[in-house]
This record gives structure tokens, sequence and C-alpha cells, in this order.
């Protein structure tokens, strides 16, 4: 009986394997473990009607680091003075450019929808320019006086706070604080809740976000 060579069908069947195997991994290089991550500008658009966050949802649980700083008044203000209420928290440069006039501008529309009094802490990220005036025609304005706390304190005092919730200030370069400029919804128990980017930040979502912490 003749005897048929091995050889192509050995050849045959390692093409078709490599071939399986880089099926395989093709289809599940996608799944490694990646950190959490912002949602898309879109992602709004594909909200569910029971009622999911705009923002990037946090892990529940994680209370949001302590602080006591001065207001724009020279008055003491704690973050745990407002326990039990829903609180808005951002970083802000009392400037003309960059990111914090737009972030300003979203907060006011959000608490104009809103419709009663939210409060809302911003801390500054430029204490050497954050004069009590610039501040005061900062938020006049942005038409925040007597809506926005703009809070400041020892250079000590606003490093902590800075590495606390991984804002850099504007002495780090304008784009490196830009880059890190968020909003944070933090609930009635003290816990950081929902994290906004300033891409992600529409008027709209942080007052829906509002509204579904206060709703409990």
């Amino acid at each position: 009986m003749r005897r048929v060579p091995r050889a192509p069908f050995v050849a045959a069947a390692l093409i078709a394997l490599g071939l399986g195997l880089a099926l395989t991994l093709g289809n599940t290089s996608g799944d490694s473990p990646r950190g959490p991550s912002l949602p898309s500008s879109s992602s709004s658009s594909n909200l569910s009607p029971s009622g999911s966050f705009y923002g990037a949802a946090l892990p529940t649980g994680v209370p949001a680091p302590a602080f006591a700083l001065k207001d724009q008044r020279g008055g003491r203000i704690a973050l745990s003075d407002y326990r039990g209420q829903v609180v808005i928290l951002t970083f802000l440069a009392a400037t003309v450019t960059g990111s914090s006039p737009l972030i300003a501008q979203q907060i006011r529309g959000a608490l104009d929808d809103l419709g009663r009094p939210v409060p809302v802490l911003a801390i500054s990220a430029d204490p050497t320019a954050d004069t009590r005036a610039r501040v005061g025609a900062f938020l006049a304005a942005a038409s925040l006086s007597g809506r926005l706390e703009y809070l400041t304190g020892t250079l000590a005092q606003l490093r902590r706070v800075w590495r606390a919730y991984r804002v850099r200030p504007l002495s780090a370069g304008r784009a490196a604080f830009d880059r890190s400029a968020i909003v944070l919804l933090i609930d009635s128990r003290g816990r950081e809740r929902v994290l906004f980017g300033v891409e992600q930040l529409t008027p709209e979502g942080l007052a829906h976000d509002v509204r579904r912490l206060q709703a409990g």
C-alpha cells in the first residue's frame, strides 16, 4: 500500500491552529482590566429612563477627603458643615481663560435648572492670584455671587486638598490644571458619588445627577 506523505497535513494543521489562536487573542484583547474612565461626551444621549448618572458613577462608600478652609469673606467653611446635603465641589482659578470660566458657567446653568439653592464649594487652584477682589469679579461675571463659596487657605492646606482630590494647581501649568479639572458630587453622607470631567459637564447632566442623589 502506498504511504501518503504526512508533511502537508501537518503544515495545514499548524496553519489552522495559528489562525484560531490569532482570532481568539483578537477577540479577548479588549477584555483586560481597566481603571474607571469618564464617559464619552455622547453618553448622555444613552441614559436609561431608570435614571443613570450623566457623570461617572464612583464606587459607593468612599468618603470625600475632609477639609476646612476660608471663604471669600474670610469665614471658615468645612466640608462637614454640609453633612445631610448634596454638595457640588470643584476647583477653580479666577481667570477669564481656560477651564474655570466654562466650569463656572455650567454650574450656574445647573443651579438655574434646579431652581433651589444647592451648596457649591470651589477650592482655589491659584491662591497667589485669587485675591478677594479678583474672586468677587469672577463670581459676578458668572452670576454666581452668593451662590458659590470660593475657598482658599495657606499653601500647605491647599496642597493637602489638591493631593487628596488628585487636582493639579495652576502653578503646574494651565494644561495640567485643565486636564485635572473636575466637578465632584458628594452625597448627603459625605461620600464621593459622581465625577464630571470638563468635556462631560453640562448644566442638564449636573442638575439631573444632583436631583438623583437628593432623592436618595
